[in-house]
């Protein structure tokens, strides 16, 4: 029996009770995500796209301990990631089709950067969002890519991830923009050259340049060779900042604008406007966050990971980047989705 003094419950507005399902499960969303990255980690995927196997060959092939083996597979079946019948593991079709390393779809190289970089970074988020300071390897430098471009093998790293981050997006670009309209276009920033390589693949008309520091020429080449597009597609080493950008008829910018602080960005968007001539196209490509900011948590939280990652970097909605367009002189605007929280603002001069 209550007492006359006890507090009921606080009214809930649509009659049910409240539930503390979502707090728990957002406040330990860290146990899946570390167990998804440790498996890719492990390439438990690339190990079962070669077909089904059981508790013990995994063990062994994978090198499990027998105290976590069953629980680890087992935790990946509840979370979607695999399946398991009659004692045998196998993919999901997802898993198999995005988290096998020999697949040209493979999208690990970006849960590889999170498991060995940002899963640490972002033990700092408090830090960072109580300072506005990043908290990675360049904490307090002023050039964010500095440490990473002076490092061969981590720059490589980074560079296929963006590819696995970038690449549906990409593709969905190639497809979906009026390239018939176009006969060159330079992606800027092109990290491993797979925006510029899946719009040269899908249109053998356009002739393509990669344009990005020195450093990536050789990672950019080799990409390039590799998917048979040295002919159409060449490297233009550069910085966006000291350079002008080359003179083409589209300028693409995919997960480039939202590294920049605002008065970086805007000067992107004018050197996109002077590079391309009437009539021609920028199309810039990030997680864009909808105007409400209130439904694509991913690209919110994209934001704060450019808090962690950069010095004044950050995501935007497709009214603030219509805004820097028309500012810089774009006669037309657009913003299309794009794939999964993937959006581009595309401007026409």
């Amino acid at each position: 029996m209550m007492s006359e003094t006890a507090t009921a419950p606080a009214a809930n507005p649509t009659g049910s009770i409240p539930s503390p399902d979502h707090i728990l499960q957002t406040g330990l969303a860290f146990w899946a995500s570390k167990t998804l990255l440790s498996a890719v980690e492990m390439e438990v995927f690339t190990e079962l796209a070669k077909g089904p196997e059981s508790l013990d060959a995994l063990t062994g092939r994978l090198g499990l301990h027998p105290r976590s083996s069953r629980d680890f597979l087992d935790a990946l079946v509840a979370l979607g990631f695999l399946e398991r019948e009659n004692g045998h593991y196998r993919n999901t079709s997802s898993s198999d089709l995005f988290l096998d390393k020999h697949k040209p779809s493979y999208l690990g190289g970006i849960l590889e950067m999170a498991n060995k970089r940002l899963y640490h970074h972002w033990r700092h988020l408090t830090t960072a969002i109580r300072t506005g300071e990043n908290q990675n390897e360049a904490s307090g430098e002023v050039e964010p890519f500095a440490a990473l471009y002076a490092d061969p093998t981590r720059l490589k790293g980074f560079l296929r991830a963006m590819t696995g981050i970038s690449h549906g997006a990409n593709i969905t670009i190639a497809g979906k923009f009026p390239w018939s309209k176009y006969k060159t276009a330079a992606d800027c920033g092109t990290a491993q050259g797979d925006l510029i390589v899946q719009v040269a693949l899908k249109n053998p008309h356009i002739t393509g340049t990669g344009f990005d520091l020195p450093e990536v020429a050789p990672i950019f080449e080799e990409y390039v060779e590799h998917n048979g597009l040295s002919s159409r597609v060449s490297f233009r080493p550069g910085s966006f900042f000291a350079d002008p950008l080359p003179k083409v008829d589209v300028i693409l910018m995919g997960h480039i604008l939202h590294d920049w602080n605002l008065d970086e960005k805007k000067m992107l968007i004018r050197k996109a406007y002077e590079a391309i001539p009437e009539g021609g196209a920028f199309i810039a490509y990030d997680s864009i966050i909808d105007d409400d900011r209130r439904t694509n948590a991913f690209g919110l939280m994209m934001s704060l990971n450019m808090l962690i990652e950069t010095p004044g970097g950050f995501d935007y909605t497709g009214a603030d980047c219509i805004g820097w367009m028309k500012e810089a002189g774009f006669r037309e605007t657009r913003v299309e989705h794009l794939v999964g929280p993937d959006s581009m603002v595309v401007g026409i001069k």
